[in-house]
């Protein structure tokens, strides 16, 4: 019972982080990316049109992003800066390839004129609401900043004309439910920040491309590489963040065979409690044997009992695990309230609560596997059972 239920629950819960993972991950990026070799991409219009032609294409967004710094403006105290990633997107068609414009939380998408939206860790590590001013300092602005100092001492005069940030307020609070991207990502309108990276009108970083189906990702790249023709460099989700994929499949099967000792220490625990119950029941199954009943029958008899320890094990085994998956949050919760600390940090996981996966397949073959071994653990005591002579059995009553 403690095995399957175990099973079950660790099982389960790698699944989950692995589905949430990886929907969060596709929600807020895009199955595909496609950027110049230069790392710039002049007339992406031209460039949508032509993706636009695949069917297997849902969406196609152009973004702008790069890092940049941002500074508060406080009414009391000191300002705080940080240096997020900016990303600079088309509001219009970033709904068909993000879930960024439907997750925010608090002020609106918006992002006309000088508006910023920000991530919801991001707002609570910089003391940031809603209609707050920032500055943002990108790299073509602090190059300008240090131009102007250079040159003022190379006159040996005093600076006559400063180079001021751009002023931004903060319109909307998002959250994606990825702890990484509400901590590190700002977003603005595509114009803004082309002009913060001094880029054309024409010219952003890349594109991003949703698809009706994530796993035709490879199938799609190959198409578009014929397509599109020399000079692009086109990137599947799966080759962005293979690391986080690769990591939970490696740790869900290892999981699964270091757990499943559990059941094989219970199975040996079954042999033991078969060979002392044999032992007990000597005289009962030399007057079977001396009544007629044949290897078979006497077999059978102490086989049953595996069977019966099995579908009971087995049984309230399932029942534990998916009664304990259901109250997981809760329990959770509790433990952070009793005793003050997270059993999951979002910093370290990016999930604000424990997600889980009960795939059919895994149930099936963790119960199968564990019904197996229950068996599996009666049958040399059954033999010994069957093959007991009368004579001997009833020799020393």
């Amino acid at each position: 019972m403690l095995g399957v239920a175990v099973l079950i629950i660790v099982i389960s819960v790698m699944s989950g982080f692995d589905q949430e993972w990886r929907n969060r991950i596709l929600g807020f990026n895009a199955h595909l990316k496609i950027t110049g070799t230069s790392k710039l991409l002049d007339d992406y219009p031209a460039v949508i049109e032509k993706i636009k032609m695949n069917p297997e294409v849902k969406g196609v967004a152009p973004f702008v992003r790069g890092q940049v710094l941002l500074g508060t403006q406080p009414q009391e105290g000191n300002p705080k800066y940080m240096a997020p990633m900016l990303l600079g997107i088309d509001p219009d068609l970033q709904a068909t390839v993000s879930v960024l414009p439907t997750s925010i939380k608090a002020g609106k998408f918006d992002l006309d004129g000088n508006n910023l939206v920000i991530g919801r860790d991001f707002a609570e590590s910089m003391d940031l609401v809603v209609g707050d001013r920032v500055l943002l300092y990108s790299p073509g602005t602090i190059e300008k900043m240090v131009r102007t100092i250079e040159e003022a001492q190379k006159k040996t005069r005093p600076i006559e004309e400063a180079t001021l940030p751009p002023e931004y307020t903060i319109s909307g609070i998002f959250d994606v439910g990825y702890g990484d991207y509400n901590a590190t990502i700002v977003a603005s309108s595509l114009p803004n920040s082309q002009e913060l990276y001094n880029l054309g009108d024409g010219v952003v970083h890349g594109l991003q491309i949703m698809l009706n189906d994530p796993f035709q990702a490879e199938k799609v790249r190959l198409e578009l590489v014929g397509r599109l023709g020399p000079g692009f460099n086109l990137i599947t989700w799966a080759e962005e963040s293979p690391h986080i994929f690769n990591a939970l499949a490696v740790e869900k099967n290892m999981m699964f065979y270091l757990l499943f000792f559990i059941m094989i220490v219970a199975g040996f625990g079954i042999v033991n409690c078969q060979i002392t119950f044999v032992v007990q029941k000597t005289r009962e199954i030399g007057i079977l044997k001396a009544l007629g009943a044949d290897n078979l029958q006497v077999l059978l008899i102490f086989l049953s009992q595996s069977l019966v320890v099995g579908v009971l094990g087995v049984g309230l085994g399932l029942a534990s695990g998916l009664l304990a998956l259901h109250y997981r949050n809760d329990f959770l919760r509790l433990m952070n309230k009793l005793f003050g600390f997270e059993l999951l940090p979002a910093q370290i996981y990016q999930i604000y609560e424990l997600p889980v996966s009960i795939e059919a397949w895994d149930i099936f073959l963790i119960c199968s596997t564990a019904f197996f071994i229950c068996l599996m653990a009666g049958v040399f005591p059954a033999w010994k059972a069957s093959r007991l002579q009368p004579v001997e059995a009833l020799r020393h009553e």
